[in-house]
């Protein structure tokens, strides 16, 4: 059997080797990168692969997303519980201190009414939210989003959920300035809950507040908590204010009692704005003295 004019299968037909084919294909990618970062050709061809794959990609994410949400939901769903569960215990616990709030009142008017007292002086609240800081970086002041058009006054106490935060210093028809208590001019007058004993809290700086004026014998202990007395005619008595964390008695006259406010003082965003219903009773102006009470004068 004759060769002549055999060609060889095609399988065995030798191409370009592998490193010229990888060669020319680099070199058209790039070639065509090259031209789509100059020309921007294959723009509308990539938006149009997108959203013809959109559906694609949908489907793929399905499966996580749903894992995602559910787990998120059962998440949710237990923390919710949690807060329901604890909130209806504060609830609870709430409704009963009113009701032993509600019968204390009680009875403080109707002994309040034998001895033939004046009735406590009535509350007077406003809500209010921080807008922000005031702008002065050698105070620490704050403006609120109430004024006097909503009823804020200045000299009335601004507090939140923990205690006394400041006070209001100036007020405006739609806002109000408010003084907190870590400012160095900032003074309240206060009572150490344990045994009453009262004095002057000033505002120290860096978030600390100073008990001046305090006799170094005096029965002051760090943990004691002070309270407003009330006795200024422009606090109502027994806010919280701050709490003693430290009484050095070294010196000879005065301790230097150094405190912190219960409250966050320069963290809150929703106060609340409280005074009295009712301005309390002007002071008795001093009477002048009768000619004969007068201590007769010597003659030399």
């Amino acid at each position: 059997m004759s060769l002549a004019g055999h060609q060889s299968p095609p399988v065995f037909k030798q191409g370009p080797t592998p490193l010229v084919r990888l060669l020319v294909l680099v070199s058209v990618c790039l070639a065509m990168l090259v031209a789509d970062l100059r020309f921007r050709y294959l723009e509308v061809v990539r938006q149009g692969l997108s959203v013809a794959t959109w559906p694609l990609q949908m489907a793929a994410a399905a499966p996580v997303d749903f894992v995602r949400d559910a787990a998120v939901y059962f998440a949710t769903l237990v923390e919710v519980q949690q807060d329901n569960a604890e909130l209806r215990r504060s609830q609870l616990d709430a409704a009963q201190r009113l009701l032993r709030f509600e019968q204390l009142e009680r009875d403080n008017a109707q002994l309040r009414e034998l001895l033939q007292m004046a009735p406590a002086p009535g509350v007077r609240s406003v809500a209010a939210e921080v807008l922000y800081d005031a702008p002065d970086p050698f105070s620490r002041k704050v403006i609120l989003d109430r004024g006097s058009q909503h009823g804020v006054a200045a000299g009335m106490a601004v507090v939140n959920a923990q205690g006394m935060i400041g006070q209001v210093t100036r007020a405006y028809p739609v806002q109000a300035e408010v003084t907190l208590l870590t400012d160095k001019d900032q003074a309240v007058p206060v009572q150490v809950a344990r045994n009453g004993l009262r004095g002057v809290l000033f505002g120290a700086g860096l978030g600390r507040m100073e008990l001046r004026f305090t006799l170094s014998g005096v029965d002051v202990l760090p943990g004691d908590r002070l309270e407003t007395s009330g006795l200024d005619g422009i606090f109502l008595a027994g806010l919280p204010v701050a709490e003693v964390v430290s009484v050095d008695r070294e010196s000879q006259t005065f301790a230097v009692v150094l405190c912190d406010p219960v409250a966050a003082v320069e963290r809150t965003t929703q106060v609340l704005v409280l005074g009295r219903a009712e301005a309390p009773p002007s002071r008795p102006q001093p009477q002048p003295q009768s000619p004969a009470l007068r201590r007769p004068e010597r003659k030399g």
